[in-house]
């Protein structure tokens, strides 16, 4: 069977829309009829964008924890309860719903759960096609408060894989990979994705939000002209649920080009602005000439990989006890940062 054909030029959306945050649900029950009208909002809003921008639109970003908005004091076991979904579960049915009936390819984040980590949750990047297929899962490598497959990494690269780590999904509208939210400020992720084939970075992200250049608005130039790719970067618009002023993450999505240029940003409140043409043949050709500037090309990596493996800072498998996952409270986040930091002091390093 011949793959389908690739789109040389399409129009991607970074979709800025209101996060309403389950926080203040009293159960799951709660949380999951706050999640189905959250989905019934993103609908509205993408066949409104659909409408308005052309059929050229064939590429939707969604801002991070789209669903649920971040845990704000909860347990791990009760905001696994609450505020993460399972992988067959009915929110995902309907997420694949609206990428079918607007015939787009649907990219989001939020928390899920694992029948093979019970207890746990990990922060999921995901991306459905315009068939209602599920074609990548990305769960969160670096994180401050919430667990992520490093903490349960031999067990998790026995069940995913190394290529389930750092997942691609070769498409008509380009190789796609995610990066979630902080993750933009760490070039290894990013690079990790690139040397796998990815052409676009899906960046769902809650984030301040501000005129002025913010420490992410710069990583997502560096990682767009490091990678020779684009980066299409969704903020929420209003946060609620959670006891922060609603506008705190409020605007600002952004596409960046190949060059690390700002090709278009919104302002804020609920908005389909941050909209623009991917010119993929002229990434592409880029990425096959030899220049300056062609610094995916240029990189010798093996440079590096003595020195990153020697390096052992975080310990991984801080979640694990032989085959057997331990369930942590909230200090266990913090006291994993401080380990790390006390090695890096034990070696010289700060």
């Amino acid at each position: 069977m011949n793959a389908p054909a690739k789109l040389d030029r399409y129009v991607a959306l970074a979709l800025q829309i209101d996060c309403d945050g389950v926080h203040l649900d009293s159960g799951r029950a709660a949380a999951a009829a706050r999640m189905k009208s959250s989905i019934d909002r993103i609908s509205l809003a993408i066949q409104g964008a659909k409408r308005w921008i052309g059929a050229d639109l064939k590429l939707v970003v969604l801002p991070e924890y789209i669903l649920s908005g971040p845990p704000w004091g909860e347990t791990i076991p009760e905001w696994a309860e609450k505020g993460a979904v399972a992988p067959d579960g009915p929110e995902y049915d309907a997420l694949a719903a609206v990428a079918q009936k607007h015939g787009v390819y649907l990219a989001g984040n939020g928390y899920e759960t694992d029948r093979h980590f019970p207890g746990l949750y990990f922060q999921a990047c995901w991306v459905f096609d315009p068939a209602g297929r599920k074609i990548l899962t990305y769960r969160r490598l670096i994180s401050i408060f919430a667990p992520t497959p490093h903490d349960v990494w031999d067990k998790y690269l026995d069940v995913y894989g190394l290529e389930g780590v750092f997942p691609v999904a070769d498409t008509p509208i380009g190789k796609l990979a995610a990066i979630a939210s902080e993750e933009i400020l760490y070039p290894e992720v990013a690079r990790c994705h690139a040397i796998r084939g990815a052409e676009v970075f899906l960046h769902s992200t809650s984030e301040v939000a501000s005129p002025n250049l913010t420490i992410k608005q710069i990583a997502r130039r560096a990682r767009a002209l490091e990678n020779l790719a684009y980066v299409v970067s969704a903020n929420n618009a209003r946060l609620t649920g959670i006891d922060v002023p609603v506008d705190s993450s409020n605007g600002f999505s952004d596409i960046i080009d190949l060059q690390g240029n700002q090709m278009v940003v919104a302002g804020v409140g609920n908005s389909s602005v941050a909209n623009a043409y991917l010119d993929m043949a002229g990434l592409r050709a880029a990425r096959r000439r030899p220049q300056m500037s062609n610094m995916l090309s240029r990189q010798a990596l093996e440079l590096f990989a003595e020195s990153y493996a020697k390096a052992d800072l975080r310990r991984r498998n801080g979640l694990l006890d032989g085959d057997k996952v331990k369930i942590p409270d909230r200090s266990y986040f913090q006291q994993r940062q401080a380990d790390a930091i006390q090695r890096m002091v034990e070696r010289g390093i700060l």
